[in-house]
């Protein structure tokens, strides 16, 4: 059974913050998690927008690499946040993220994990290879278009806190502590 809905609070829909928008729906799905709900009960575009904001947040705070290095590379991963880039009208993300994981596929196995097995920091000349500053120079903000988003998406709910709380409750079958 899917949770049919894409959640956020009405305090963070009126928030001038984009990046509240993305936390509320953080939040949701983090709560769903700790109730035990499998990923595939959350909705798609909701996780999909989770993912997102991970790969910004990764690239914003360590750039490229740090972001292959924390996420093991992962496929699935990589085809959320490829979609995610496309849905969301991100074209020019999209381009780099495909062109940076063009380098990581041309990297040998052997190369690739032992970059995920050592340490980001020091002296690390694949990581200095991997990493691309072009990122911080686009003109599309991935937390505005990620945020707009999820307001305008058609699953989307706008609710209070207790609301938001009842409607999960309802879902799961239980109270949840609200602590």
């Amino acid at each position: 059974m899917e949770f049919g809905k894409i959640i956020i609070s009405d305090t963070a829909a009126n928030s001038e913050n984009p990046q509240d928008v993305i936390n509320s729906n953080i939040s949701v799905i983090n709560l769903m998690r700790e109730e035990k709900i499998d990923d595939d009960a959350i909705h798609e575009d909701a996780l999909m927008s989770y993912y997102l904001d991970y790969y910004t947040s990764q690239y914003t705070k360590g750039n490229f690499a740090q972001f292959v290095y924390n996420s093991g590379w992962n496929k699935e991963l990589n085809e959320l946040i490829e979609e995610g880039l496309q849905l969301i009208g991100a074209e020019k993300h999209l381009e780099l993220f495909q062109a940076q994981a063009k380098k990581v596929r041309l990297m040998s196995s052997v190369k690739l994990a032992k970059f995920l097995k050592g340490k980001l920091e020091g002296v690390n000349p694949i990581r200095d290879a991997l990493n691309n500053d072009t990122f911080f120079e686009l003109e599309e903000n991935l937390v505005e278009l990620n945020a707009a988003f999820l307001k305008s998406h058609p699953d989307t709910e706008v609710l209070s806190v207790d609301e938001m709380f009842t409607v999960l409750e309802e879902f799961a079958g239980r109270k949840i502590n609200r602590e």
